[in-house]
């Protein structure tokens, strides 16, 4: 809806914000009411108010009032279901009461001493200084309950309505006192389609080493929440963090790509092309039954990273980046567990990249059947999401060429389909476990275990099925080559009930000497990850690596 000025607002126009304040503050009008009775302020405050205007949906309620902590623990007594002080030393108090959940923080100013990760909290007893100190305008609105009454002093109304995002004092000030702020331009960039005004924009420049103060965690929250921003969202904000300088501080590889020219000269540079790939991959998020999919949208922003350490001019005149996904698959592993981001994410991140190129060389029937098992095999359950990185990665301007991977890539999935239908590629084993291999090779629990599985795991992609007796034949011939020890010959030796055995049923971690995760293969815990050469197109270097390689 339209929004007028806040300072211009006719008695007509003040009554309908209430009315839409009062449909979100009604939850806790009794609260309220125990405040004023007692002489303190309440006040619905921050993003609370600003996303009424905006029409958005909204989650707990941030509240703000003038009494201390230890009093608002106090009146919230016989009204609260549930009480929680994780914040209570910042002067914030969370309250459930039924489905409503709300924290009540007392009116404060936060500032970090230049060294220090921690901030400083000093209470207020003013609404409006403690507007003063919030990030920006849009969240320097108050409705004061129980009456409804909007305070909006540094016209938060306007820059609503503007899409503006502009900092109620001095952006310099506001960004010295809490250096996450200049994280949260960018962040509210990408969910709100906002622009930063000019003096936001400098201050977010000069004042971005600052960040160093700031703890990992919170800095990764803040990219979490803008790479999972709606629609195009995680490109706007990364965008204005590179812009401004701020990615060299939180995010270097990004702003790094700026220096490397694609093989083919066809995009502006890297960078501009990992925008695009961020940017076709959420949009085919759908197609995979995907839904903001951090973990996809960081491989598509991240998967080219390792192309500067790479970077090398052929004899011909053309560049060429040879493992630069190896590389970069390293280096995101690296960055996101700086940031502190969970392992998983960053094992799935750092796989994603790893198997990017995988496809590229492929052409209609060009892998057997081999080759596709272990495409499927490595990517595991990521495999939805490869492919949607992996079209993503073609931004080709040359119809034809996209024309023609686009159909490629068909091929290719149906042929997963058809292979997993018969085989059921995502539970392929070998056919021999643990145990079975230990009996034949006479040895006990240790590396040569997962030597040995490793290898009938690759014979079992290179040749589908074996049964028991091939496998075990062929074990012998490898301990033989190796120099190893082989038990009786005619598989006696096998524990009963186990020779019959399909390969593939029971998940790996039912072999306990098999090695555990070396055994099993996990895709993307190094170059091994590209697997071994022959029909796997990872093989050949000049068909994953080389300058060929980009669409």
């Amino acid at each position: 809806m339209p929004v007028p000025d806040s300072h211009d607002l006719t008695p007509e126009q003040r009554r309908a914000a209430a009315a839409l304040l009062g449909e979100i503050a009604a939850p806790v009008a009794g609260l309220a009411r125990r405040f004023t009775r007692q002489g303190h302020e309440l006040a619905l405050v921050g993003g609370s108010v600003r996303d009424v205007f905006l029409g958005r949906g909204h989650g707990d309620l941030d509240l703000t009032t003038d009494a201390r902590p230890e009093q608002v623990l106090k009146l919230a007594e016989g009204w609260a279901d549930a009480v929680w002080e994780i914040g209570i030393d910042f002067g914030t108090v969370g309250l459930r009461r039924g489905s409503t959940i709300c924290e009540i923080t007392t009116y404060r100013s936060e500032s970090y001493r230049y060294d220090s990760r921690k901030p400083k909290v000093d209470y207020g007893t003013s609404l409006t200084d403690d507007l003063s100190r919030r990030d920006f305008t849009v969240n320097a609105m108050a409705a004061r309950l129980p009456s409804l009454e909007l305070a909006d002093p540094f016209g938060g109304l306007a820059d609503l309505r503007a899409k503006l995002l502009r900092t109620p004092g001095r952006a310099e000030d506001s960004f010295t006192d809490d250096p996450l702020r200049i994280l949260r331009a960018a962040r509210f960039t990408a969910q709100l389609d906002f622009t930063v005004t000019a003096g936001v924009r400098e201050a977010m420049t000069a004042l971005a080493p600052r960040l160093a103060v700031v703890s990992a965690e919170r800095i990764r929250d803040e990219l979490t929440k803008l790479m999972l921003a709606p629609g195009l969202g995680p490109v706007r904000g990364i965008a204005l963090l590179v812009d401004t300088g701020v990615a060299d501080q939180v995010l270097p590889e990004v702003p790094r790509l700026r220096l490397e020219v694609d093989e083919h000269f066809r995009h502006k540079d890297v960078y501009q092309h990992s925008l695009t790939v961020l940017e076709q991959a959420i949009a085919l998020e759908p197609r995979y039954g995907l839904e903001a999919d951090l973990r996809l949208r960081l491989a598509a922003l991240l998967h080219d990273i390792g192309k500067p350490k790479t970077r090398r001019l052929l004899p011909d005149g053309r560049v060429a980046f040879h493992h630069h996904e190896v590389v970069g698959a390293s280096m995101a592993r690296a960055r996101l567990s700086q940031l502190r981001f969970p392992k998983d994410v960053v094992n799935d991140v750092a796989t994603l990249v790893a198997l990017h190129l995988r496809f590229h060389g492929y052409n209609e029937g060009g892998w057997t059947d081999s080759a596709v098992r272990r495409y499927v095999r490595d990517a595991g359950p990521l495999l939805t999401r490869l492919h949607a990185l992996t079209r993503a990665d073609c931004t080709t301007r040359n119809r034809q060429k996209a024309a023609r991977l686009a159909r490629a890539y068909d091929d290719l999935e149906e042929r997963i389909t058809v292979l997993s239908e018969q085989e059921e590629l995502e539970k392929i084993r070998p056919d021999l476990d643990g145990n079975q291999i230990m009996e034949i090779l006479g040895v006990r629990p240790g590396p040569v275990v997962g030597q040995a599985y490793r290898y009938l795991l690759d014979l079992r992609m290179e040749q589908g099925p074996l049964g028991t007796e091939r496998a075990a034949q062929a074990l012998r011939r490898w301990a033989e080559a190796e120099g190893l020890p082989t038990g009786p010959a005619d598989g006696s030796s096998l524990p009963e009930g186990r020779g019959g055995r399909p390969a593939g049923d029971g998940p790996a971690g039912d072999d306990p000497a098999s090695g555990g995760a070396a055994a099993g293969g996990t895709a993307g815990d190094g170059p091994a990850a590209a697997g071994p050469a022959g029909d796997d197109p990872a093989g050949d270097e000049s068909a994953g690596s080389g300058p060929a390689s980009s669409c």
